[in-house]
């Protein structure tokens, strides 16, 4: 009997997603399911491509990066994911791709500012970018380091990671999670068209100003306040 089939299973699923919602190709992503009780999570195996990929194959590791279960090697993100794990309670899930438009904004090394309601349904603030990782830290554990980074980028900017989901490294491209590994991909799959929009606002207008901050709570709060209306009440 496999312990680990849930969260193979919900890796999976989260991961085949991937093609589903054109966030990457090829082998340009993947996504992790933690479980935290086990202190481990299940994540796609390196270089493998979606096609091929199986609940079976799914890699589950440990949070000190030892694999736990599986032949196959993790995904090479695998100490980016452990470390936001670590740093960032309640998250059950991340996903990190190289999906256009997103990793566009994150090679101009420019967060996304708040245009619309669209992104402001999702975010009360502009998509962070990172710093551009140092020389130094490049020549240690990149992986982990680009978890190091994120996590210093939201301790210096005071995000909560509960509300602030979305991030872009420099460079690089971006990483979300969520309270499972199906709602780290919706909020992959959002950015990428929060990035979309945004950078087609700045191609009609260059001068365009961010929306108005009063506009900004009212949609974060319908939706997510604790007066929210948005969506059903579950009876």
């Amino acid at each position: 009997m496999d312990p680990y089939k849930t969260l193979r299973e919900e890796a999976f699923e989260a991961n085949s997603e991937i093609p589903r919602r054109k966030l990457a190709i090829y082998t340009w992503g993947n996504v992790s399911a933690f479980d935290p009780a086990g202190g481990v999570f299940a994540i796609k195996p390196s270089g493998v491509g979606y096609d091929a990929l199986t609940p079976a194959n799914m890699v589950v590791v440990d949070l000190d990066g030892k694999v736990a279960d599986g032949a196959l090697r993790p995904s090479s993100d695998t100490d980016t994911h452990r470390v936001l794990y670590r740093a960032f309670s309640g998250i059950r899930g991340i996903i990190h791709t190289h999906s256009a438009y997103a990793v566009s904004w994150a090679q101009a090394c420019r967060p996304v500012p708040v245009f619309g309601t669209t992104h402001a349904d999702h975010a009360a603030r502009e998509i962070p970018c990172t710093a551009m990782m140092s020389p130094q830290a490049v020549q240690k554990n990149y992986e982990l380091e680009t978890g190091n980074l994120i996590v210093e980028t939201f301790e210096k900017k005071r995000l909560d990671p509960a509300h602030d989901t979305m991030v872009l490294v420099a460079g690089h491209g971006p990483f979300c999670w969520g309270k499972s590994a199906a709602e780290s991909v919706y909020h992959g799959a959002v950015l990428e068209e929060i990035c979309k929009m945004a950078l087609l606002t700045l191609s009609i207008n260059p001068l365009a100003a961010t929306l108005p901050e009063h506009i900004i709570r009212k949609h974060w709060e319908r939706k997510h306040g604790s007066a929210a209306y948005y969506g059903q009440v579950s009876r």
